[in-house]
């Protein structure tokens, strides 16, 4: 049965998924003459490069959740959908949902990537992800509740189950991570959990490759290093993880560490669309466009983000699968779904690559913009400044600013609430 939306008789775009691409486009169209609809398995934008402080208890969800209805109140041609895309039927052009038929006269796929486990069934089962605001709450929630039973644990070896970590992934946000635990172990276990040894917390930081922050400066992989070390996280380099049996993480070289907790940042993968041809994905699972964003083999259906693969000269690969090129392939595919209308040629894209960074805590960071690249606090200034910039929402950023500033002076947040949506069963130590 097809979902109930009007047919107004407007051209209908159809854009799975609100995440970077999906939101910028349907916003810069909410004022055209098209219908849009946006689908999305959540009623709100997530705001991903800083849900790892979700999860270390920095900030709370609402303040990096923007809801979708709130964004297009004003539109009347713009209409959200809560749903999940199960297959596009690409010869009647409709989508198949968890809520009906979907019909549409364009498509535009923005569903973004997920973890990618490289078919380790053992590390996909066990370990922590931070894909999404409700993987983030659940770290946060075991995190707090494993420090809580470390206090009346008496014996040392399961003690250490409950409060030793690993990090598997070396790029911006296993970095990040580790460099938010390290500042937890150093400025909160003393004050919130006295009873507890911090010198007892144990945080590894695993990179299968010899840098950290591939992609960057190989200079910027070794500060970030420095940085981390001098903060107590022990960096191992070109160790690969190969198991994980809850007690254990097995490296390649029959390395054991002890630990309860795994976080896993190695890599990304997307999900197959069911319904498109086999020759539109490359091996990576991502969608093969054209430089007008267009799905290889169809003239009607469009891809953005993270799952789209564009080859260029500078990106063979495809462009990376961050913030900046999602925001700008939305940005102007919705220009050209708006010179279309007024009759005019498409502008092929063009991608502005406005650097790479990744923080490593409390004033040290790692930047590259626009050619120049510089490290420490003035770096730390502008990760911070550049991500309270792309949050959406005047209330979002000015609550974020605040919760930076008073966490900055005060060396403290009083975010640290074990909120467990259900009953969850017990975590203790193999026996």
């Amino acid at each position: 049965m097809p979902v109930n939306i009007p047919e107004t008789g407007q051209e209908r775009i159809v854009i799975v998924g609100g995440g970077f691409g999906g939101l910028m486009m349907a916003r810069k169209l909410a004022k055209s003459d098209y219908q849009v609809i946006l689908i999305d398995k959540r009623n709100y934008h997530q705001f991903q490069p800083l849900f790892y402080q979700v999860a270390m208890a920095g900030l709370e969800p609402s303040s990096i959740s923007f809801p979708f209805r709130k964004a297009f109140q004003d539109h009347k041609n713009m209409y959200f959908r809560v749903g999940k895309v199960n297959a596009v039927d690409t010869g009647r052009k409709q989508l198949e949902t968890d809520i009906g038929i979907v019909n549409y006269d364009h498509l535009v796929l923005s569903y973004g990537a997920k973890t990618n486990f490289f078919g380790n069934k053992a590390i996909e089962e066990r370990a922590f992800t931070i894909k999404s605001t409700t993987q983030a709450l659940n770290l946060r929630n075991t995190l707090l509740t494993d420090y809580e039973k470390a206090v009346i644990e008496r014996d040392f070896e399961k003690r250490q189950w409950f409060l030793d970590i690993v990090i598997v992934g070396g790029g911006p946000t296993g970095v990040e991570v580790a460099g938010a635990l390290a500042e937890m172990k150093k400025y909160i276990l003393p004050k919130d959990y006295k009873e507890l040894d911090a010198k007892e917390v144990d945080i590894y930081l695993l990179q299968g490759t010899d840098q950290l922050l591939m992609g960057m400066d190989p200079k910027h992989g070794d500060t970030a290093e420095r940085y981390l070390k001098q903060r107590g996280v022990i960096v191992k380099k070109n160790t690969r993880v190969v198991d994980y049996d809850g007690e254990y993480v097995i490296t390649a070289d029959d390395e054991k560490i002890k630990a309860g907790k795994l976080i896993w940042a190695a890599g990304v993968t997307c999900h197959r669309m069911e319904g498109l041809r086999e020759d539109a994905f490359n091996k990576r699972n991502r969608i093969m466009v054209d430089e007008y964003s267009k799905v290889k083999g169809y003239d009607d259906i469009y891809a953005l983000g993270d799952v789209a693969c564009m080859e260029t000269e500078d990106f063979p690969d495809g462009h990376p699968q961050v913030a900046q090129p999602a925001i700008q392939q939305g940005k102007q595919l919705a220009r050209n779904f708006i010179r279309r209308a007024k009759g005019k040629d498409w502008v092929k894209f063009e991608y502005r690559d406005l650097g790479t960074m990744a923080t490593v805590g409390r004033n040290k960071a790692v930047a590259e913009i626009g050619g120049m690249k510089f490290k420490g606090f003035f770096a730390w200034l502008v990760w911070l400044f550049v991500h309270l910039y792309a949050l959406i929402g005047a209330k979002n950023k000015l609550i974020v600013f605040i919760n930076w500033i008073w966490n900055y002076f005060t060396y403290d947040q009083s975010l640290r609430l074990i909120i467990n949506p259900k009953d969850q069963a017990d975590r203790n130590p193999p026996s």
